[in-house]
């Protein structure tokens, strides 16, 4: 099995800065992209942030200027770095990973952390 635990959450005035982690363990053969995703009280998950291994990135119109993703391939690690967050950035942020499993040849699989909240408010 593949574990994603996230780090980093917390409480930020507006206009602050705050950084969240990800980290995947386990039986990884080959990490695929790697991404964010936030769920706000009421509202459906949406995505916020993707990352291939190249190193391509993807943002959500929302957040775009402000969060700059990134990993470290070594580590198996995604970041989130978030600058300028606002109000309506409050949600439970979720890492996502899709891989291919150790002796699961090419098939790929997707797994998802346990969320970390960030607070955005004065």
């Amino acid at each position: 099995q593949v574990q994603l635990v996230e780090s980093g959450g917390g409480l930020v005035q507006p206009g602050g800065s705050l950084r969240v982690s990800c980290a995947a363990s386990g039986s990884i053969f080959r990490m695929n992209a790697m991404g964010w995703y936030r769920q706000a009280p009421g509202k459906q998950r949406e995505l916020v942030a993707t990352i291939t291994t190249a190193g391509s990135t993807n943002y959500a119109d929302s957040v775009k200027g402000r969060f700059t993703i990134s990993r470290d391939n070594a580590k198996n690690t995604v970041y989130l770095q978030m600058n300028n967050l606002k109000p309506e950035d409050t949600a439970v942020y979720y890492c996502n990973a899709n891989y291919v499993r150790v002796g699961y040849g090419s098939r790929t699989t997707d797994a998802w952390g346990q969320g970390t909240l960030v607070t955005v408010s004065s």
